[in-house]
């Protein structure tokens, strides 16, 4: 009420630095509203940090024995890079699921309607969900020390790979948020983002060596970005060259918020 009444005070068009506090006014008020679901759905966060969880026990203690890496710490240490990564990609799930059930029920025309920053609605929506995937990468990381993963790069290094995937995570949900406007219905949403994100994961260095997949099937899984995202992330995390691999990731994240961040604007702003 107060950002409203302050508002309808101000005579002549404001200037960018006030139209900006404004937006980042509404932006924290979306994020606000958008985080209120944690509080109130506590189940919500813990089937989102279930389903990790069972891929670093079914990868550790199932798999784990028959795949061999040359990796100081064994097969966990190569393991959770790949799982942290996986996380941050499958948590833009809620995105797109959220934007559709939204735009179905009309409350994003209820939310368009009102007087405040058209981009508040898509940036607190990621605001929000990047939050949320910072404290699921955490908790997963606390699994995986749990089942004996370890840093061995030292602390800077550990916060980078973490800083990297929940970039990694933004960039998908650039794309979820873009699918969850333009399919506009959730079960659909949910069966588009099975049928591409999970091919995307698996297919790439993030749970085995590239070099045990079939050669037709490696020249995919070695040039396309999750394998660029993990491999830099598993360096950052266990030592080893990091900087031709950041900058293929950096390359492909930056392209994919070029395309998809616009794209999801421009769905918002026609969604109805």
């Amino acid at each position: 009420m107060t950002a409203v009444a302050e508002r309808t005070q101000v005579p002549t068009a404001p200037g960018l630095p006030v139209r900006f506090r404004w937006a980042a006014s509404d932006t924290l008020t979306i994020t606000r509203r958008n985080l209120m679901v944690w509080m109130r759905v506590p189940a919500y966060l813990v089937f989102t940090v279930i389903q990790p969880v069972m891929f670093v026990l079914m990868f550790r203690y199932v798999f784990g024995g028959a795949i061999p890496v040359n990796v100081p710490g064994g097969y966990v240490n190569f393991l959770m890079p790949g799982i942290i990564g996986q996380t941050a990609a499958f948590a833009t799930f809620g995105t797109a699921i959220a934007l559709a059930m939204e735009l179905k029920k009309g409350v994003i025309d209820r939310l368009r309607s009102m007087p405040m920053a058209r981009s508040a609605v898509l940036a607190g929506r990621l605001v929000a969900d990047t939050g949320r995937m910072l404290v699921t990468i955490l908790i997963i990381i606390g699994v995986g020390y749990a089942v004996g993963f370890r840093f061995t790069n030292g602390f800077a290094a550990a916060v980078g790979m973490v800083v990297l995937a929940i970039v990694f995570g933004v960039a998908v949900c650039c794309i979820s948020a873009y699918t969850g406007l333009a399919i506009g219905d959730e079960e659909s949403v949910q069966a588009f983002g099975m049928i591409w994100l999970f091919p995307i994961t698996f297919l790439s260095s993030a749970f085995v060596p590239i070099a045990t997949m079939p050669g037709w099937l490696q020249a995919f899984a070695n040039n396309q970005p999750v394998t660029y995202v993990i491999d830099t992330m598993r360096a950052l995390a266990l030592g080893g060259p990091v900087e031709a691999n950041l900058w293929k990731s950096v390359a492909w994240l930056a392209g994919i918020f070029i395309v998809f961040l616009p794209l999801a604007v421009r769905a918002y702003r026609r969604a109805s």
